[in-house]
């Protein structure tokens, strides 16, 4: 059975929604503060989060980038902050879909089955990549070696993705750095990409300073190396 989160304040709404949401046999947890939400994400999986961006003590949109570094979970924005500015934010930092109050219930469960079903079909396609002993699971966005998780910041995980997504290939430090341009970084500069890739190392390779995984190509770039 699917299970849903939502993070919402406002009672009124939270009573019509777990009705509706209920009655169409998913499971619901509730949180109405930032602290309730990162307690109860922590201790469950979901399969979409319902999130509201006011909080008594804390932005919805801190919520989601805390969730987009460690999961690929479907979220849906639900709030009265309807300003062009907060919806580009809402979709830029990691959300799915963004709905603004007042809206129609039956609109919503629209809107929330078909967010499932996406996911849904996405989990059917890729949903792991293994190589050289690395196993990610890009849904929950874990990372293991040998079966024992690693932790990885949200920049290191975006890197090793690209990586194993690319076996073999040599990728420019301007091919990796298009993908860290989205994460919290102030500036991502060729100097940061070599601390990166130091760390990620450390966390990967079985000797670090005899890397066998992520091989440097001189004058060219790094290679995700599969031959072993």
């Amino acid at each position: 059975m699917k299970r849903i989160l939502l993070i919402e304040d406002d009672l009124s709404l939270i009573n019509g929604l777990s009705f509706a949401i209920k009655k169409q046999g998913y499971m619901l947890d509730v949180a109405r503060t930032s602290y309730e939400a990162d307690t109860i994400w922590a201790d469950r999986k979901y399969n979409l989060i319902i999130l509201d961006v006011s909080l008594p003590d804390g932005s919805g949109f801190d919520i989601c980038k805390k969730i987009r570094q460690t999961s690929k979970v479907p979220i849906m924005f639900l709030t009265a902050a309807d300003e062009e500015t907060d919806i580009i934010m809402g979709l830029d930092i990691g959300g799915d879909d963004y709905i603004t109050k007042p809206f129609k219930l039956a609109i919503i469960m629209s809107r929330i089955n078909a967010l499932l079903r996406r996911s849904d079909n996405f989990n059917q396609q890729n949903t792991e990549l293994h190589s050289n002993d690395i196993m990610i699971q890009l849904l929950k966005g874990e990372v293991y070696k040998n079966k024992e998780q690693l932790e990885l910041t949200a920049s290191e995980y975006k890197i090793l993705c690209l990586f194993m997504e690319n076996p073999d290939q040599v990728l420019s430090p301007e091919q990796i750095l298009n993908r860290l341009w989205d994460c919290d970084e102030n500036y991502i500069n060729n100097n940061s990409l070599t601390v990166y890739i130091r760390r990620l190392r450390k966390k990967v390779e079985d000797d670090p300073g005899n890397p066998k995984r992520i091989v440097t190509v001189r004058g060219m770039g790094y290679k995700w190396n599969t031959v072993r």
